[in-house]
């Protein structure tokens, strides 16, 4: 396995390949022929499958997102009340920047770069001051059904430059690293029992070749990640007590790689609803000395925003009231916001009111001090 030593890739305005080019280059060795930074972060390629990104936080160090899910229904199911409610949100925070868990449009993804749902359930919803910052976006099952490569192309980053979305990534904010994976290609019914959805798995076969290689690469970059805080993002769920309930080939797979590397969160959608389920087991690969929660041993978290819009579903599964903190079903969104000692997760409604709340905290390190 190569090494994920990364190189800054400088992108200029007029330089617009498109990213599953870059996603899929081997050599770097032209990288320090592209010269300026586009939109205040750099793009950081590795010898590794996952393409990194830099994104500076505050400058007393603090980090402030939104994250939102299931949302691309042209302004329906209160879709536009949960965009106004973010971005008063958003302006009272200060947020850096904001998460799309996926399924960015229904039904079926996007046709192409020209479909109007882009601007319909995208632009022309998502318009408050606070929310033109970076959107990191991962694709979800609906995305899937229409052209992915409609979603990841440069060209909507010209139609809306907040727009970002891959695969799979990395965004490093020093802080805290979140490391975005493509979940869909892991659920083994949407190639076996797809009913009557087509979906476009262009630059995923050989699937077997491309979920190995992607575990790998997540699983080393988890290893070699400095970050105070590791934080995972995907579509789909791990653990829910939602309509879709835990996705097995997730639990089988992705699971043990974030319970191994100390992974604090695990954030997804695909649920319509927002949920808080506390891992009864203690991650880490090193045994803890102490019965305290310390970092080698904080029991990962799984929280669910995939309230963007249409929610309300009525179906939900029993669940450990040890583990389940809070689960509501209905529309909303979430927030994070981070220092090098604790992270606060608030969960809000359609209408703006907090509906939960959860806190961790860390020690600083003898290396910070």
């Amino acid at each position: 396995m190569p090494s994920t030593k990364a190189y800054t890739l400088f992108l200029s305005p007029s330089f617009s390949p498109s990213l599953p080019a870059l996603h899929s280059m081997s050599g770097l060795v032209l990288l320090s022929l592209i010269p300026t930074v586009l939109l205040g972060f750099s793009a950081l390629l590795s010898a590794a499958e996952l393409q990194r990104f830099e994104h500076a936080s505050k400058a007393d160090g603090s980090l402030s997102l939104l994250v939102v899910g299931d949302w691309g229904r042209r302004g329906a199911y209160n879709q536009t009340e949960v965009a106004l409610q973010m971005g008063i949100t958003g302006e009272k925070l200060d947020i850096d920047f904001i998460i799309s868990t996926g399924d960015n449009f229904y039904e079926g993804g996007l046709n192409g770069v020209e479909d109007p749902a882009f601007y319909e359930s995208f632009t022309r919803i998502y318009t408050a001051p606070s929310l033109q910052k970076q959107w990191y976006n991962v694709l979800g099952n609906h995305d899937y059904r229409g052209d992915v490569e409609a979603q990841l192309s440069p060209v909507l980053r010209e139609m809306d430059s907040k727009w970002l979305c891959l695969r799979s990534f990395i965004v490093n904010t020093e802080i805290a690293e979140f490391f975005f994976v493509d979940t869909t290609p892991f659920v083994n019914k949407y190639f076996l029992e797809p009913e009557d959805h087509v979906y476009d798995w262009s630059g995923i076969l050989p699937r077997k070749s491309y979920l190995s290689n992607l575990l790998e690469d997540l699983d080393m970059a988890l290893k070699e990640s400095v970050a105070k805080w590791k934080i995972v993002v995907g579509h789909h769920t791990i653990k829910s007590a939602g309509q879709h309930g835990n996705t097995v080939e997730l639990n089988l797979q992705l699971l043990p790689i974030l319970q191994a590397n100390n992974v604090d969160l695990y954030i997804n959608g695909h649920d319509h609803c927002l949920e808080h389920i506390s891992s009864s087991e203690r991650g880490g690969r090193h045994k803890c000395e102490t019965e305290a929660l310390t970092e080698c041993c904080s029991p990962l978290q799984f929280l669910t925003s995939g309230g963007g819009s249409k929610a309300w579903r009525g179906d939900v599964t029993w669940w450990d009231p040890k583990e389940m903190k809070f689960y509501y079903d209905g529309q909303g969104f979430m927030s994070v916001q981070i220092t090098q000692t604790e992270v606060d997760v608030v969960f809000y409604d359609f209408s703006g009111e907090v509906l939960h709340k959860w806190s961790r905290t860390k020690q600083i390190s003898s290396a910070v001090l």
